[in-house]
């Protein structure tokens, strides 16, 4: 009957913790579930953000885009309208000043036309000796000309090439620099990450434990009855107290040197002589608990629980 039962209880206690499982799966999936929801919400929200503000953008940019292309444009056909009204001032200038040489030209023709045979042949001599030096003159600068040019389009270039190289070490030390510090942000995240799933892992643990648990104390008191009081000794003695509370009270009570005597059916027998020759040691505890109760309560005034019995009647040995 009593195999019986406890099959019962185990079963009954197996199908409760199962029961528990299944409810703190349940409720472990319905919290993933809405947090998933609310992340997936969230997200899709800064995603509107984002687009809107970019969109906003664009429009600002392209407003902006548009002055600037009415800007440039009005710039250039005011320039246009510069330039045309510089070409006519020119021109009203060229044809004043045709209109004067022409004048001057119609006055000073017969000096002009004296002046001109006379001064014919040294005109020509002067002008053969000027494009002489002029070409002798412009070849030499020239060359030098072209040697400076060449000579600073080199220096020009090395410079640039050596400031491209530096360019190029200083963006690659850059990159570098970058991808190390992604690494070792990315070893932190995941040390993190682990220590949280180690934290979360440990903290369900313990709450599976704690209901687990309370789930065995409500079965041992449903099969008790609700009698908190013997579902208490039923633990007691399942897990060894009252053999502990034994050994600590004899450890307490042999350094008191109390009067202690030793019960059996075959009478009292007093002194160290009976607990040299004593029986098995469960027994000799169980027979030392009635005089070590009357010892404590004549030494300290206490008596015993209710539940554990009550002290002997003067002159009893019972």
């Amino acid at each position: 009957s009593y195999l019986g039962q406890k099959t019962q209880m185990e079963a009954a206690n197996q199908a409760k913790v199962d029961v528990a499982e299944a409810r703190k799966k349940g409720e472990i999936g319905s919290k993933e579930r809405e947090g998933l929801t609310l992340q997936n919400a969230a997200k899709i929200d800064a995603e509107t953000k984002i687009y809107a503000t970019k969109r906003e953008g664009e429009g600002k940019m392209a407003e902006i885009k548009v002055k600037a292309e009415v800007k440039v444009y009005e710039n250039v056909r005011e320039a246009e309208v510069a330039e045309a009204n510089a070409e006519l001032v020119k021109k009203k200038a060229g044809w004043a000043k045709e209109a004067q040489v022409a004048e001057v030209e119609a006055a000073k023709a017969v000096a002009l036309r004296d002046a001109e045979l006379q001064t014919q042949v040294e005109r020509m001599n002067a002008l053969t000796r000027t494009e002489k030096l002029k070409a002798e003159f412009l070849s030499k600068a020239s060359v030098e000309y072209e040697t400076k040019v060449q000579e600073a389009n080199w220096d020009l270039y090395n410079k640039q090439k050596a400031a491209e190289a530096i360019l190029y070490q200083r963006e690659k030390e850059a990159e570098a620099q970058k991808a190390i510090a992604e690494a070792e942000f990315y070893a932190r995240q995941q040390v993190a990450d682990g220590e949280f799933y180690a934290k979360k892992k440990e903290a369900e643990g313990l709450i599976a434990l704690g209901q687990a648990q309370g789930a065995y104390l409500r079965s041992l008191l449903d099969a008790v009855g609700g009698n908190y009081a013997a579902m208490r000794d039923f633990m007691m003695i399942n897990s060894g107290m009252f053999q502990e509370i034994a050994k600590i009270n004899a450890e307490a009570v042999r350094g008191l040197q109390p009067k202690i005597s030793i019960w059996t059916n075959g009478g009292v027998e007093g002194g160290d002589g009976c607990s040299n020759g004593a029986m098995k040691e469960v027994a000799g505890v169980y027979k030392m608990l009635p005089p070590l109760f009357k010892t404590v309560h004549e030494q300290t005034g206490m008596l015993p629980p209710a539940w554990m019995g009550a002290l002997p009647n003067s002159g009893s040995n019972n």
